[in-house]
């Protein structure tokens, strides 16, 4: 939910760091069984947002970011059938975000927005090298993917409207005072196309930003999402594609997807009868597509945790299998490989 407030060869090889469990995704909750109506205990429903800025003011991405480039007129990429069948073509698309509870915890990864100034926050790391070690400004209360007492990614997001920024964490728990400590972390001038470092890990395996690919409920709730959604894929292959900085390999094998690969829903797949909220998020998959950026549960889409959404609706998204999906050729879209700002057409 929006909680409303006033990797790496320098580190170790990421097969090691993979085989620890260490990567952003291999300890992936995937697999959890979807929330029925007797199971869900709904979380309380998120504040309004307070006078000052409001999300236009603070994008979570650029109009020229590779999130906002559509894709739908693109190329196949000509790998796309092996990468698909690595994933599993019979495998079916997976909305890992929604209302209520599923074993007793939250899913998705809830969204903290502060809008006016928090004082800096000291957060300490597991992997400093790739890390930003300060500038964050963390809210003691910030919400933590899948709860508390989660043993997953628990991810933090803060999404931080009076700088526009968004302060990510990977396995973050709080510690006394106001202190943090995570495996990982980045800061992302949300008001900027630059990159991480090349060869640096963020809060996910791919080194880019979570906030910009989260699918989110004010988005869908509008009818329209228009950014690309973050995925995840059982393995990957020991390389990255632009705008991925950082790979987390299983192997070296060509018919692993990359980190950074863009996957795209087919136009041929009909969603003229899904609920309103399923829709919004099938046809951000047709013309934005999903960014391969951590390893996991194979088509696990990235959303907020947010009691606005009707699971029942989402689960619409379950009857698109793997096969219904085709890698695109991205490569024209680069103009700098240290921006994330697409060419020009």
């Amino acid at each position: 939910m929006i909680v409303l407030r006033s990797r790496a060869p320098a580190l170790a090889t990421a097969a090691a760091l993979a085989a620890a469990g260490l990567l952003c995704g291999y300890t992936d909750s995937g697999g959890r069984a979807s929330p029925t109506a007797e199971a869900m205990a709904m979380v309380p429903a998120p504040a309004s947002a307070p006078r000052g800025q409001q999300p236009a003011d603070c994008p979570t991405s650029l109009p020229d970011s590779f999130w906002r480039a559509p894709v739908n007129t693109l190329p196949v990429h000509p790998n796309s059938a092996a990468y698909v069948a690595s994933i599993g073509s019979a495998q079916p698309l997976h909305p890992d975000f929604g209302s209520g509870l599923v074993e007793g915890q939250p899913f998705g990864i809830p969204i903290t927005v502060s809008d006016t100034a928090v004082p800096e926050t000291k957060v300490s790391f597991d992997y400093p090298e790739e890390s930003d070690t300060s500038g964050y400004r963390i809210p003691p209360d910030a919400g933590i993917e899948n709860g508390p007492a989660s043993d997953g990614d628990r991810h933090v997001i803060v999404w931080d409207r009076d700088l526009c920024k968004s302060y990510e964490l990977f396995d973050a728990r709080k510690q006394a005072d106001t202190a943090w400590h995570a495996g990982s972390g980045a800061i992302f001038d949300l008001r900027s196309n630059r990159l991480r470092p090349d060869g640096w890990t963020s809060a996910d395996a791919a080194g880019l930003a979570i906030l910009p690919g989260l699918a989110r409920y004010e988005e869908a709730a509008s009818g329209s999402i228009d950014h690309a959604i973050r995925i995840t894929v059982p393995r990957s292959d020991k390389s990255y594609i632009w705008p991925a900085r950082h790979q987390a390999g299983a192997a070296a094998d060509e018919s692993l997807p990359p980190m950074g690969l863009r996957l795209r829903l087919k136009s041929s797949v009909d969603t003229s009868q899904m609920a309103p909220q399923a829709k919004a998020v099938a046809e951000a998959l047709k013309k934005y597509g999903a960014i391969v950026a951590d390893n996991g549960s194979p088509w696990y889409l990235t959303g907020e945790e947010n009691s606005g959404w009707d699971n029942a609706q989402l689960d619409a998204l379950k009857d698109i299998k793997g096969s219904d999906f085709e890698a695109v050729d991205t490569s024209g879209m680069q103009q700098s490989p240290d921006s994330g700002a697409v060419a020009p057409k």
